[in-house]
């Protein structure tokens, strides 16, 4: 098995790269109050970071964190400035453990037949910039069109199963499979095995970027050999007999020149895709709509005016993204925002506290649907790693909400519901979204 691994415990954008930097020695670094303050993993902490940030970015929003052995960057200029210089900030790190497999895990990680390399998200970034022409460019404004009628019969067809109920759980009855679905359909995978896939690929925020348990480690391991072995199939079917879909438009890429990726680089992206493709937009659906439901201005403007909703997905995306963090590690000394740097120390980049940042946007702790520069939120990264699934995500997420807006505009909160977000680094997302609605009401 490669020691490239992605999500095993390992990690290198090219060979050795993670040996190389991690030369630097952290433990002279200044741990100052913000620093001895922030506990990413309490429970404080995971209801609501956004108090955190805002103290952050007025009082130190540049610190370092023993607790995760990194620089902790605050402010939107200093993180945009760090994802415009990937050759200084390496993405490297971005799918790294955040705790290191136990003794089992390693072992039963070792008997698998996984060869993950790094791909897209963690490359080094001559490498990043071929292939993300290659498979970004292939999300075209036409596969999306085609997809559209398709997504949204599967969100009706789930809104149907619980419209006259009066209420609902969102995340356990809509929003935990419709974007499996959406994906599968774009990659051109059959929906029985979407939700299969959702389900090994559940716990693998948590072992990544958590602290899972050692049972957590193993159970996910086990899932990921099954569901490589899945994808596996997924794009052998594509190569014998390519479809009408992203994937098979892959697959003729590569006939036409196998020197652009290795068919085991495509088994990668595959990978990678089934799980960021979907996991992030349950989340983010879910914190949006949750979101919206507590600003109940909010909600009525925009299924007053279903022409705003396009600019009401990218306000769902900036006030509270289910990506709201990431990683880098520094490939040489460098500054940031007057701290010294040294090659091989960890960067954490707090997108969710950019996003709110009122120096790039005013009264950024307020909901408003009709912001105008709310795309320029960091919901998905920015400069060459920007996510290059982002308009599936959004034109999904559209079309949830459009659809309950126009069929249950009623719907509101249950009160006195206990918040349940997955406990890790850098997803958040909401585990329950509890609604209810007067069925009397419901448009005819």
């Amino acid at each position: 098995m490669s020691d490239t691994a992605e999500g095993l415990g390992m990690f290198q954008s090219v060979p050795g790269e993670y040996e190389a930097y991690q030369k630097a020695s952290t433990s002279e670094c200044p741990v100052s109050g913000m620093g001895a303050e922030f506990m990413p993993f309490s429970e404080e902490y995971l209801a609501d970071p956004y108090a955190f940030f805002r103290r952050a970015r007025a009082e130190e929003p540049v610190f370092f964190s023993a607790e995760m052995d990194a620089w902790v960057v605050m402010n939107y200029d200093d993180i945009v400035a760090i994802f415009q210089d990937p050759e200084t900030y390496s993405a490297a790190l971005a799918r790294h453990p955040v705790t290191p497999l136990c003794p089992a895990a390693a072992t039963l990680r070792d008997k698998l037949e996984i060869t993950t390399e790094p791909s897209l998200v963690d490359e080094d970034p001559a490498t990043h910039r071929d292939h993300r022409r290659i498979f970004g460019d292939a999300f075209t404004p036409k596969r999306l069109r085609e997809i559209e009628p398709r997504i949204r019969a599967i969100v009706t067809r789930y809104i149907d199963r619980f419209i006259d109920d009066g209420e609902a759980d969102l995340v356990k009855q809509m929003l935990y499979e419709v974007p499996a679905l959406a994906i599968f359909i774009f990659l051109g995978a059959s929906d029985e095995d979407a939700v299969k896939v959702k389900i090994l690929g559940s716990k693998r925020a948590l072992v990544n970027w958590g602290r899972p348990s050692d049972e957590e480690q193993v159970e996910m391991m086990a899932g990921m050999g099954e569901h490589w072995d899945f994808t596996k199939r997924l794009v052998d079917a594509a190569l014998e007999n390519p479809g009408d879909n992203y994937m098979g438009d892959m697959v003729r890429i590569y006939r036409d020149d196998p020197s652009k990726f290795t068919i085991n680089y495509l088994y990668n992206v595959a990978f990678l895709m089934q799980f960021a493709g979907h996991e992030t937009t349950t989340q983010a659906s879910a914190n949006g709509i949750k979101a919206l439901l507590e600003d109940r201005g909010e909600w009525e403007a925009i299924c007053a005016n279903p022409d705003k909703m396009a600019n009401a997905v990218e306000e769902i995306l900036r006030i509270d993204s289910s990506i709201f963090a990431w990683r880098r590690i520094a490939t040489r000394d460098t500054e940031i925002a007057g701290h010294q740097i040294m090659a091989g120390q960890k960067i954490l980049l707090m997108l969710g506290s950019g996003s709110h940042d009122d120096a790039m946007f005013p009264g950024g702790a307020k909901f408003d649907h009709e912001r105008r520069n709310a795309k320029r939120n960091l919901a998905f990264g920015h400069g060459a790693h920007f996510c290059m699934g982002a308009p599936l995500a959004r034109l999904e997420m559209k079309i949830i909400l459009e659809e309950l807006t126009r069929r249950l505009p009623h719907m509101q909160l249950s009160p006195d519901q206990d918040w349940e977000y997955i406990p890790t680094l850098t997803f958040r997302g909401v585990q329950k979204l509890l609604v209810e609605w007067d069925v009397e009401k419901n448009p005819g």
